[in-house]
């Protein structure tokens, strides 16, 4: 496995964990929807979980909630290119595009980007391509069908088999269309096309999916699998997020994608003096 990402003009030391600052700026994502619509907002934004010690931000504007709608080429274009090019001239920093759209990867990449973070992991027509030419590493998640339909009584006979069967399969075609495997990361998509059985199961099992020897990224923050468990909703699920970001961390997982970058921060920092013994300093 890679002991680095090589984002753009920056690199990203994997022999450390990391954590990813999510930065929505859709109306209508699950838990932060609409907050960080106007550029200055989300540079706001953007600044405090710099200055908190993320590693990386990710930039998404579509909305992937169970349910959600849609959004045309344009319309993401006009959401997130303003603030991938913003951000990577104000802060130098790794900038992560979630989208799927292969015209917002290519406009983006040149704006500077540093990674693709694809939740249809390049399935859209002239997503693989399009990612192949940017030369960006890419993020590949697992899931089913479509954010509107995915959640429609999803069924899996072994779902960490198959979750690994599948991101095995989109490696495959990330390979052959001429990446590297020192440009891959996974993702086992927690909440996407998945019952709370389905995800806790799949969390237990987080270790097998090393067998594929690429880095992982865990995405749980705030999600209705922590609020199906302690039956809060979702601006009260601070805690839980935390319990499974250290979890996913000792699990192996080397990028976390957070809301809460200050409080995972503490928890990423206590996680590593257990791991690896306190240095005294004189």
């Amino acid at each position: 496995m890679s002991a680095f990402l090589q984002c753009g003009k920056h690199r990203l030391d994997l022999s450390t964990p990391h954590v990813m600052g999510i930065l929505n700026i859709t109306p209508d994502s699950f838990s932060d929807g609409g907050q960080y619509n106007s550029l200055d907002a989300a540079l706001h934004r953007a600044e405090e979980m710099l200055a908190a010690g993320a590693s990386l931000l990710d930039v998404g504007g579509e909305s992937t909630r169970p349910g959600a709608q849609t959004v045309s080429t344009q319309q993401e274009l006009d959401r997130v290119a303003p603030l991938v090019e913003a951000l990577v001239q104000n802060f130098d920093c790794i900038v992560s595009l979630d989208s799927s759209t292969p015209q917002v990867m290519t406009e983006c990449a040149a704006l500077g980007a540093g990674l693709l973070n694809d939740v249809r992991s390049l399935q859209r027509e002239g997503a693989l391509q399009a990612a192949a030419q940017t030369g960006l590493p890419v993020c590949l998640m697992h899931m089913r069908g479509e954010p509107q339909t995915m959640q429609d009584a999803p069924h899996y006979e072994d779902v960490t088999a198959e979750v690994m069967q599948f991101l095995q399969q989109r490696t495959d075609a990330c390979l052959a269309a001429g990446m590297s495997r020192q440009q891959i990361i996974l993702d086992p998509g927690f909440g996407f096309a998945k019952t709370l059985a389905h995800n806790l199961e799949l969390f237990h099992r987080l270790p097998q999916l090393h067998a594929l020897e690429l880095p992982l990224l865990v995405g749980v923050s705030r999600k209705s699998m922590i609020g199906q468990v302690i039956n809060k909703p979702v601006d009260e699920r601070l805690a839980g997020s935390l319990a499974l970001a250290v979890m996913a961390l000792e699990r192996g997982a080397s990028i976390i994608r957070v809301h809460d970058v200050v409080q995972t921060m503490d928890a990423l920092q206590l996680f590593q003096a257990v791991q690896t013994g306190w240095q005294e300093h004189p």
